[in-house]
């Protein structure tokens, strides 16, 4: 975006006078109002919006607009659910990949063409599979090995409370984490990432890491999805991105999109279209994310 915007974004309970009581605050300092989109949720009674203000139309920088504006969100109930950002603040990013690159190539394509206009601070893997590929786009590749998941020790684990490559897992994580947070990143993407964030996790990244599930929830589950799928006869496949949350990828649904198969198709045709559906949401996801159009209350999203 060439014109630097103030984007805010505002949740609170529906009542009368909300719209006008952001207009006029805005018209008040002068600004201008350039997008600008409402919702009603007639089950949850609550109110939503998001304004994009030119900066050049208001007195005061972004910091001030964030201590003018707290009043009128206090005033609307409004509690925590809002935010003022600034366009000309670059987007960080940090990718999480396992082996699986389609996710990973197409992001770094779209950031290597300017069609995705973000800073890629690091990819971190848990197999260096996909270090060279991150390396030639200038980008630094971190390799944190986790332990192999072995049935065995899995069910020691569980019936003793923990183990030794429970630990090392633990550690790993604990690696990752440091990595991530270095950055301070506006998302933490999931591009196939084969290892479920622990809780602690979840809950310090909420809002912030997303994943694409190759599946269309909650269809096909676990391992496998497109051998489960060709065994079903489906006639569409899809994908879902969605925020991370402790419930295993029962997160809030930022986007979700299908593409049709039928008896013809193979395996393996099913893994190269699923594939291709999986880049699309993702991209579409995280770029929705990144420019402040995705407003999360409970487990629902409001995507402007």
């Amino acid at each position: 975006m060439s014109e630097r915007r103030y984007v805010i974004t505002f949740g609170c309970p529906d009542r009368t006078g909300i719209v006008a009581r952001i207009s006029s605050f805005l018209a008040d300092a002068g600004g201008w109002i350039v997008e600008a989109a409402y919702h009603t949720d007639p089950d949850t009674g609550w109110f939503f919006t998001r304004q994009e203000v030119r900066a050049d139309s208001l007195p005061y920088d972004v910091d001030q607009l964030r201590a003018r504006f707290g009043e009128v969100a206090s005033s609307l109930s409004a509690e925590s659910n809002w935010r003022v950002e600034d366009t000309a603040v670059r987007r960080r990013v940090v990718i999480l990949v396992s082996k699986d690159g389609h996710c990973l190539y197409d992001l770094l394509g779209r950031v290597a063409s300017g069609e995705l206009d973000v800073d890629v601070r690091a990819v971190i893997g848990n197999h260096e599979t996909l270090a060279d590929i991150t390396r030639a786009h200038g980008i630094p590749f971190h390799h944190v090995p986790f332990p192999r998941e072995d049935p065995a020790a899995r069910s020691a684990s569980v019936e003793g409370g923990g183990g030794r490559g429970a630990g090392h897992k633990a550690a790993a994580f604990a690696e990752v984490r440091k990595l991530v947070e270095e950055h301070d990143p506006h998302a933490i993407v999931l591009a196939r990432f084969m290892q479920i964030l622990p809780p602690e996790l979840c809950a310090a990244w909420a809002g912030r890491a997303i994943n694409i599930h190759h599946s269309f929830l909650p269809s096909f589950i676990g391992a496998r999805p497109y051998h489960q799928a060709h065994r079903r006869g489906v006639k569409l496949i899809g994908a879902t991105c969605h925020y991370v949350t402790a419930d295993l990828d029962a997160g809030p649904i930022i986007e979700q999109d299908v593409i049709r198969v039928d008896h013809g198709d193979t395996v393996p045709d099913l893994v190269r279209k699923g594939r291709d559906i999986e880049k699309i949401t993702l991209a579409r996801g995280l770029r929705w994310h990144l420019e402040d159009r995705v407003l999360v209350h409970g487990n629902r999203t409001v995507v402007f």
